[in-house]
């Protein structure tokens, strides 16, 4: 029989961080809050969110299945919390209960994220997005004080203009008090050559804009504004509904690759965007992805950097070092008989001389600095049972022979964690297997959290069961 999480614990001579747990709001208790914002339990916006639905399948429930093929209706969980395991499904619900069964899990502290407020984050309404947020944010501040010491809920930032990012921020740090917050990770936003037509049709016919390249608005007011509070920014948002997650028979369909896929646009579009380049002492977070997508994403970034940044381009594509007489000689020779293409051949538009360098914004010089900006600032979420998290310390394949920065989310309350007591288990079974060795685990649960939440607030862990701990690695480090 294998050693349960508790037994783990007890001879491990770190501390766990679970840098991704998760509550199962208890709607009763939540309603008060969202009252005292003005908002109506009844508004649409709301509806969808009211048990039994919990946020996720109203629309596809109460449709027919022509309906739902006609609309691509995207179906989601049938149940999204524990079930058999009832003392689990009671801990999802109250932050006390889970407060006491930490030492039972194998957690010393964990960070706390929403079910709901998830979907909070992506209401189109104004008010009732930034309304639910703040309820949100009020109800969890008030819940999970007593238990300071070990838990940390996250406060739930709507991200739609960066003025309402900036607001909820400071609201959430400097009134509420705050350390962690939860950004969401893009915007639906509506063609702007649509504009004047039917408003249904911007529910199928939009864009993401993940606050870096091509953004409507300037973001890094909110970057500043995060640095300034000293808070790191996690991303944590689902892609159901976009294409191609929209299939209308299956949850599994939909949801197999859509975290991952989602956070690597995501990092794509800061990392592109300059914004590491702009704020070096910022840390981002990917969370529920898994880190074997960013593995992938760091190797291809090198890879198009080293074919396509300015002077290779100029090197050895562009259309003006085409050997013209060489290439008619030998069209002439091997090619089919066909007339001449009007304009000729190798003839294209002319490209905007400014919008070449699509680097310009990271500030690279050298290839190593790509290590700098992507693999210094972000951190990845990675579930207890992904055996891809050893890519991340797989310092033989990752280029400069770099280690990505993994943390263990627990995922508890979610469907994917049928027994609570069983997650750092699983974990540790990368060790048992040789998938990753013990210096390698005691970063994945404390190391990389430590330095992730540190490195905007280095007093994150004051007064919590983890600081002394937390204090010595960092005098050591």
């Amino acid at each position: 029989m294998s050693e349960s999480s508790a037994d783990i614990r007890k001879r491990l001579s770190h501390p766990i961080i679970d840098i991704d747990g998760h509550m199962a709001e208890y709607f009763p208790a939540l309603a008060p809050y969202l009252e005292r914002e003005g908002l109506s339990l009844d508004h649409p916006s709301l509806q969808r969110m009211l048990p039994p639905y919990g946020g996720t399948t109203k629309t596809w429930h109460s449709q027919t299945p022509e309906e739902r093929a006609a609309n691509r209706t995207p179906r989601g969980p049938w149940w999204s919390s524990p079930a058999k395991q009832t003392i689990d499904l009671a801990t999802a619900l109250l932050p006390g209960l889970l407060y006491e069964r930490l030492d039972e899990l194998g957690l010393d502290f964990s960070v706390v994220y929403p079910s709901l407020g998830l979907v909070f984050l992506h209401t189109p309404d104004d008010t009732y997005r930034q309304g639910t947020c703040r309820a949100l944010n009020r109800s969890n501040a008030e819940t999970f004080a007593p238990y300071a010491d070990r838990l940390a809920p996250v406060a739930a930032i709507p991200m739609h203009t960066p003025e309402e990012a900036v607001a909820e921020l400071e609201y959430a740090v400097n009134v509420l008090g705050f350390k962690s917050v939860l950004c969401a990770g893009y915007v639906q936003r509506p063609f702007a050559a649509l504009a004047g037509k039917d408003p249904e049709v911007s529910n199928y016919a939009f864009w993401l804009d993940q606050f870096g390249v091509d953004s409507a608005y300037d973001y890094d007011p909110v970057w500043a504004k995060a640095q300034e509070l000293g808070v790191s920014i996690a991303f944590h948002s689902g892609f159901i509904g976009m294409t191609p997650y929209r299939s209308i028979s299956s949850y599994v369909f939909n949801h197999l690759s859509m975290l991952a896929e989602g956070q690597q646009s995501l990092a794509k579009s800061l990392f592109l965007g300059g914004v590491t380049n702009r704020f070096p002492g910022m840390n981002f977070a990917f969370l529920e992805g898994g880190v074997a997508w960013a593995a992938a994403l760091y190797s291809d970034i090198i890879g198009h950097w080293e074919k396509r940044n300015l002077t290779s381009l100029r090197a050895h594509l562009d259309p003006a070092h085409i050997d013209a007489a060489m290439l008619a000689e030998k069209l002439a020779k091997y090619g089919p008989e066909v007339k001449a293409m009007q304009g000729g051949l190798t003839n294209r538009p002319p490209e905007p001389r400014d919008m070449l360098d699509e680097f310009a914004a990271c500030g690279i010089e050298t290839k190593q600095d790509i290590k700098r900006l992507f693999v210094d600032p972000f951190y990845f979420g990675c579930e207890a049972d992904d055996p891809m998290t050893s890519m991340a310390f797989n310092t033989k394949i990752n280029p400069f022979g770099a280690e990505l920065h993994a943390m263990m989310g627990s995922d508890i309350a979610h469907w994917d964690v049928p027994d609570m007591a069983e997650v750092l288990e699983e974990a540790w079974e990368m060790v048992d297997h040789e998938w990753i060795d013990e210096a390698a685990f005691k970063k994945f649960t404390f190391s990389n959290p430590v330095k992730f939440y540190t490195g905007t607030n280095p007093g994150y862990f004051k007064g919590t069961v983890v600081e002394a701990a937390v204090d010595e690695y960092l005098q050591e480090n």
